[in-house]
């Protein structure tokens, strides 16, 4: 079996997210816009030949019915969630993440069940969990501010995992040149990630289709409270970035895992190549897998988005599966 890999991992696929359950198995969801589809590997890099299946299907027309984007796969008191952006097709205002839940051990199996959607304080899209000290947050990008901003970043309190508690506090908004590329200042794709007593919400910034479209950070120690807009710092610069020299621009909307031995971080995002200068076809965004590491001041380092004739060691444990 060959021991190396080059991106991207799949040509086409926009928003992925990827999940490694204690199973064993990789679960992936990408945007198909009419569609929810779930996939199930058993490595990082075989994405290619994964298991698929169709778990839920958007109505032809009404709430929820159109422009189905970026859905992930959470496990939450030992149950399945999904959440999902969608619209009535009417804009942005229209636009709410909604949730599915399925009971049954393998997500692949089972009934998934639409539970509505989460009762947020203004428009958005892309909905994540972020499960800490026993509690469950909400994260997503807000319409709140437009046409200030395109969208910020908020966080809530969640009574259960479809329903929300409690104010919708404001954590980023478009504030730096970088945060405002393509004609819209964006904060949007929040991902939660979790090391060295500190919580990271790794979020993209700019339009997604500038070649500038990137990653930024916000911080905070895990004892601090999530709700207070004060306790997270935020990074004045991209943590990733477009890489001219190698021929990779617009690199975000990520989701982060572990290699099937769980000694290594990988993070997984989607990017578009060979292209500058111009607005970019989002639907040529294609998928990428690099491993990233953690710097002495316990920070995640991303590096730069690699080329697609680069030779990437494949993930460890991968070659014993």
């Amino acid at each position: 079996m060959k021991k190396t890999f080059k991106n991207p991992i799949l040509e086409n696929g926009a928003d992925p997210w990827l999940y490694k359950h204690q199973n064993g198995c990789y679960y992936f969801m990408c945007t198909l816009a009419d569609r929810l589809e779930l996939w199930r590997s058993r490595g990082i890099t075989d994405l290619g030949e994964a298991e698929r299946k169709t778990i839920w299907n958007a109505a032809p027309a009404g709430p929820g019915s159109k422009d189905i984007w970026a859905p992930e796969l959470h496990r939450i008191n030992g149950k399945w969630y999904v959440y999902f952006t969608a619209s009535d097709g009417g804009g942005d205002e229209t636009r709410r993440i909604y949730v599915l839940e399925n009971e049954s051990e393998d997500p692949f199996e089972g009934k998934w069940t639409e539970k509505g959607a989460v009762n947020t304080a203004y428009p958005g899209l892309d909905g994540t969990v972020l499960q800490h000290d026993q509690e469950l947050y909400f994260l997503y990008a807000g319409y709140g501010y437009y046409p200030e901003y395109g969208s910020a970043i908020y966080i809530a309190k969640m009574i259960n995992p479809w329903t929300l508690g409690g104010d919708n506090v404001l954590l980023t908004k478009p504030e730096y040149g970088w945060e405002k590329q393509g004609g819209m200042a964006i904060n949007e794709g929040p991902v939660a990630l979790k090391r060295n007593g500190r919580i990271f919400i790794i979020y993209s910034a700019s339009t997604t289709w500038s070649e500038d479209y990137c990653l930024g950070m916000l911080s905070i120690y895990d004892s601090c409270n999530l709700l207070s807009k004060d306790s997270w710092k935020k990074s004045e610069v991209p943590v990733f970035k477009k890489c001219i020299e190698n021929m990779v621009v617009a690199p975000g909307h990520n989701s982060f895992t572990k290699s099937p031995d769980d000694k290594e971080d990988w993070i997984i995002f989607h990017a578009i190549s060979g292209a500058r200068g111009q607005r970019l076809d989002t639907n040529s965004r294609s998928v990428w897998a690099q491993p990233f590491y953690w710097n002495d001041n316990g920070y995640p380092e991303f590096g730069k988005p690699l080329s697609r004739t680069a030779e990437l060691r494949k993930p460890s444990g991968e070659l014993e599966i």
